[in-house]
């Protein structure tokens, strides 16, 4: 049955109106998105089929376009419409990092994150530079690896640091695993760039492990 031929209080639309759109499950909201289901399917319908393919939002959004366009009724306008979403997300949470210190946004920056690192294939090693006043100079990707491991090199991201002028930084690298523990590697990576770093005066918060939508902080286990 289309959406519009359901009752009023139970379309996602309304329902969002009357009572906003945290009271909306994944599927009506992404639902919202697609606006506009195929014969036989209401947009709701697309949506869950979107949700169960790539278990969740978070892999909708990462989807390969080759993947998503199999779905019948969507293709590249909606691939294309869906990376603006995520990409007006990052920078809304970018902005909101750029608009006071990040260690009180700490929100934003697990958000931010997990946008930029979540859900990729390939291990990525990412900075967040930062000024004095523990605002966000430049948020960067410093280093890109295979599936399992990443090369990166502590000479490169101290000159990586000078240039953006940082006092401090903050490093998130994500696991394609889904398992957010710390590796032995991880451990001596991380006391290996606080030292270099410390040389030139500048600071490591903290390192930040991704994987999916968990986060392990090595300044909140006692790490750092």
């Amino acid at each position: 049955m289309p959406i519009r031929d359901w009752p009023s209080i139970q379309r996602p639309r309304e329902k969002l109106i009357r009572n906003g759109p945290s009271t909306l499950s994944d599927a009506e909201l992404l639902a919202l998105f697609i606006h506009t289901g195929i014969a036989g399917r209401s947009a709701v319908d697309l949506a869950r089929d979107l949700l169960v393919r790539f278990e969740g939002l978070s892999g909708v959004f990462s989807a390969p376009l080759s993947e998503f366009k199999a779905i019948k009724g969507l293709g590249p306008a909606k691939y294309a419409q869906l990376q603006a979403v995520l990409e007006m997300t990052k920078r809304t949470l970018g902005e909101r990092l750029r608009e006071g210190p990040v260690l009180s946004s700490s929100r934003a920056v697990r958000e931010f994150l997990t946008l930029e690192l979540g859900d990729k294939p390939f291990e990525v090693f990412f900075a967040l530079f930062l000024d004095s006043q523990n605002r966000l100079l430049d948020a960067r990707e410093l280093f890109r690896g295979t599936l399992t491991q990443t090369s990166v090199y502590t000479r490169e991201v101290v000159k990586a640091a000078l240039e953006a002028n940082a006092a401090s930084v903050v490093f998130a690298h994500n696991h394609p695993s889904g398992v957010p523990v710390p590796s032995q590697a991880d451990e001596i990576l991380t006391q290996t760039l606080e030292t270099a770093l410390g040389l030139v005066d500048i600071r490591t918060l903290d390192h930040l492990i991704v994987a999916g939508n968990r986060i392990f902080s090595f300044a909140e286990h006692g790490k750092l």
